[in-house]
């Protein structure tokens, strides 16, 4: 997720209770307020899972439980709207219903949506917010003030504007500058800024409105603070307010400090120009209605921080891209929460408004490429790639990607060039950096049959990572297969088991060594344990029944390819050969391979992550 894109103290500021006066909109996902029925104990606010009180909805309405809980948002949306067309007045369809059209980015039948309910009486808080980003897209700012400030207030908090609520506020503060009434939007920011743990936010923000009535001194004070503007917008948002005080050099100093700088395209144009001599123009907030755009991006972007994102944070991407469909930050992080929630083909669609934008940035196309990916569009993913090295040959994380891609459609001889560029592009200064490639450069060397060079790179990543197990089990294992530096080769596979006992292809690798070497015995134990961990692969049951079949437990070994036969052998060639061991029995099949030179098996190890 995108958590450079903010402080770190705002996520303590959202995730603490709020000062009185200053709660979070927070729209509710499953939740709607429903008048409470006479003469009973039940709570106003239905639960989740609690399906709506009318009749003629049970399919609609259960379709759209179902796919909401797999958050596949168009197919919910569309089976919400088909129950509403059944009674369109109950309030807990019409939030769900509008829930899944903005997380779908359907924001004009949310607008729709949300202004009915308005017109019914029944808006509820996400209802609300919806027509206030509509007000501001539209310029409505008068409007806008009149309806935060009409806005319910918590009990014991009546008076306040906006209902109390910290983005209200904000909200009304960004509409009193679009009304025109400049002073009083600054100083409804100042005063927002006095609450506890709302500082670092408003502040910001109070730069981009002090900047954008001409008071850039103000701003770059505000700007200054690290709490405040140690983000990429923020950076962004400075080096046009230095550029406009006729500090260029400063601007740049500022940008070439920032961690990663190099690795954001637009930075890096926007030091160039600068070094030019050219005064950047200020458009980190064209307007009051970018300025609540970026407020939603920060709203969305603290609540995206967590282990597990919150479904509001993408409601608050959504309703950012909305007001500013341009600002390329909402688009990366809807992208990525569409990522994390497994819509693949929705996080695509705003990768491509990104490329669309001309804001093809490294960040955004490498996580682009990992959704496609993950989603087995391999040839798309490498394509994406393959466009990423041409728009930028001087990332090495693009050439990584690349080689990833495809080794990952077996393509190991191409991947060996990308892995070579990369590995140059990195140089010596950063051994870490160097880690990943090495071995993944390995894979594709060994798999392409050089061998000689495949054990080069494994050792030169064991020298960065002694104990890394991934290394440490490829390593031994292609020696054993090769009967090569066998005493050696089983040390370096027990040491990757001493650091993942638990881990089914080590375990394996184990196994099959003792198995090669012709310790049998041996072989027993760590590949009981390798089935145990991986009961459903095919290989693993296979290798299980060889070695049951060369400690003379035949019978066993027969259940053992049975098992591997059901579990689906990756190739058909797998599947015969296991049919052969039924038929004719290990021996006949192990003396055929060795009178035709022998049947060498692959190295047993998973996709390689990018850290241990």
């Amino acid at each position: 997720m995108t958590t450079r894109l903010i402080p770190l103290a705002l996520i303590a500021l959202i995730a603490a209770p709020m000062p009185q006066g200053t709660a979070m909109a927070a729209p509710s996902l499953a939740q709607a307020e429903k008048p409470e029925p006479q003469n009973s104990e039940r709570p106003a606010h239905r639960p989740a899972d609690t399906a709506p009180e009318v009749r003629g909805l049970s399919g609609p309405y259960l379709a759209a439980r179902m796919a909401a809980i797999q958050n596949d948002y168009p197919e919910a949306a569309r089976y919400y709207l088909q129950a509403l067309a059944h009674d369109d007045s109950d309030p807990f369809l019409q939030d769900s219903a509008l829930v899944a059209l903005i997380s779908a980015g359907e924001m004009e039948r949310a607008t729709a949506l949300a202004g009915t309910m308005s017109g019914q009486g029944r808006a509820t808080e996400l209802a609300r917010l919806v027509q206030r980003a509509e007000m501001a897209r539209a310029g409505r700012w008068d409007a806008l003030i009149e309806a935060i400030d009409a806005a319910p207030s918590p009990e014991g908090d009546a008076g306040t504007p906006g209902g109390g609520m910290l983005i209200d506020g904000m909200m009304r503060a960004w509409a009193l500058l679009g009304a025109g009434k400049a002073g009083e939007s600054l100083t409804a920011f100042k005063k927002m800024a006095e609450l506890r743990g709302a500082a670092p936010m408003v502040n910001y923000h109070l730069a981009l409105a002090k900047a954008r009535v001409g008071d850039f001194e103000g701003a770059e004070l505000l700007l200054a603070d690290p709490v405040t503007g140690a983000h990429i917008l923020g950076v962004i948002a400075r080096a046009q307010v230095l550029s406009q005080l006729e500090r260029n050099r400063d601007a740049i100093a500022m940008i070439e400090a920032t961690p990663g700088f190099a690795e954001e395209p637009y930075l890096v144009a926007l030091r160039d120009r600068m070094a030019r001599g050219e005064t950047l123009p200020f458009d980190s907030a064209r307007g009051p209605a970018d300025g609540m755009a970026q407020l939603f991006l920060t709203f969305g972007s603290v609540l995206a921080t967590t282990d597990e994102p919150d479904p509001l944070a993408l409601i608050h991407a959504r309703l950012a891209e909305y007001l500013a469909p341009d600002l390329g930050e909402a688009r990366l992080l809807a992208a990525q929460l569409l990522q994390g929630f497994g819509q693949f083909d929705l996080a695509e669609r705003e990768f491509e408004a990104l490329r669309e934008l001309g804001d093809m940035r490294p960040v955004a196309e490498l996580s682009r490429i990992d959704a496609l990916a993950r989603a087995e569009r391999l040839g798309d993913a490498e394509k994406a790639a393959l466009a990423l090295t041409a728009a930028h040959p001087e990332l090495a994380q693009g050439w990584i990607a690349l080689g990833d891609m495809l080794r990952q459609q077996d393509k190991f001889a191409q991947a060996v060039p990308a892995y070579d560029k990369a590995l140059d592009l990195i140089g010596d200064a950063s051994p870490e950096a160097r880690w990943f490639p090495l071995y993944a450069r390995g894979i594709a060397l060994e798999r392409s049959g050089q061998f000689p060079r495949a054990e080069a790179d494994f050792r030169a990543a064991l020298k960065i990572r002694p104990d890394s197990p991934q290394v440490l089990n490829y390593l031994g294992y292609s020696l054993v297969d090769r009967n090569e530096k066998l005493d050696e080769a089983l040390a370096l596979i027990q040491r990757a088991v001493e650091l993942r006992p638990d881990d089914g292809y080590i375990l394996d690798s184990l196994a099959w060594a003792y198995f090669r070497l012709g310790r049998y015995q041996e072989a027993v134990a760590p590949m009981e344990r390798a089935v145990a961990a991986m009961a459903s692969d095919s290989l693993v049951n296979d290798h299980m029944g060889d070695i049951y079949w060369m400690v003379g437990r035949k019978r066993e070994a027969e259940i053992q390819w049975h098992r591997a036969l059901s579990l689906k052998p990756e190739t058909e060639a797998d599947a015969q050969r296991i049919r052969i061991k039924l038929e004719r029995g290990l021996d006949a099949v192990l003396e055929e391979e060795t009178a035709a030179g022998g049947r060498r098996p692959e190295v047993r190890a998973p996709e390689p992550a990018k850290a241990d």
